[in-house]
């Protein structure tokens, strides 16, 4: 409680907290837990933000292919060099994305199968395709929505998201919401093709040998 001898105070800095516990010998180990557990909290929490944020290359990253519908223009996004649509059908060859998720943050970079141009935001906003996907108007926050559908905000200019018109033109990223239908997008795979599955793996087993008791002489 406060004001008793080894209370805990609110806003108090954990350095200081440190510095009674050294004047406290008897409660260090009842102080001092509660101090790390207070820092280990904070740093956590910090580490999480900063690496949803910053891409990590150290992580696995993983590879997939499949095409993003567009819920306005009613077609899949396409990578046609450095032009960006929505007007590609089921299974046309520049709706083929190339998408690399490499932070546990769900930030993306996706890239034309046919043309191997990435999908990038420039400054003003503009949806526009570039043969190097290495700079951060490439990398994208991947969101699932509470509709199932998927919205790709930029990492670098937040707030602002891929979205496309009825027509399948791109909308510039200052315009856009999260909540807007031309944000949302459903993940297909292209036309006959299904998800890939796991190959089953088959372990053998040794059948184990029976024992045989020694017999003694009676």
């Amino acid at each position: 409680m406060p004001g008793e001898p080894g209370a805990l105070a609110s806003g108090v800095s954990p350095r200081f907290l440190v510095c009674r516990v050294l004047w406290r010998p008897s409660n260090l180990l009842q102080h001092l837990w509660v101090v790390l557990v207070a820092e280990e909290n904070v740093d956590f929490r910090i580490h999480v933000e900063n690496q949803t944020r910053a891409r990590d290359d150290v992580s696995r990253k993983q590879l997939r292919l499949y095409q993003l519908y567009s819920r306005t223009s009613g077609k899949h996004i396409q990578v046609l060099g450095r032009r960006i649509s929505a007007r590609g059908e089921d299974g046309d060859k520049y709706a083929q994305l190339l998408v690399e998720t490499d932070t546990f943050g769900s930030q993306v970079r996706i890239k034309g199968k046919e043309t191997e141009f990435y999908l990038c935001m420039n400054r003003k906003g503009k949806l526009v395709g570039k043969p190097d996907g290495t700079s951060k108007e490439c990398v994208f926050i991947e969101k699932v929505l509470e509709n199932n559908y998927t919205a790709l905000m930029s990492a670098k200019y937040s707030g602002w998201y891929v979205g496309f018109t009825k027509k399948g033109r791109p909308r510039k990223g200052p315009k856009t919401r999260e909540n807007q239908q031309d944000v949302h997008f459903m993940k297909r795979y292209p036309k006959g093709q299904t998800e890939p599955q796991k190959p089953f793996k088959y372990t053998t087993v040794t059948k184990r040998s029976r024992r045989i008791r020694p017999t003694h002489p009676g």
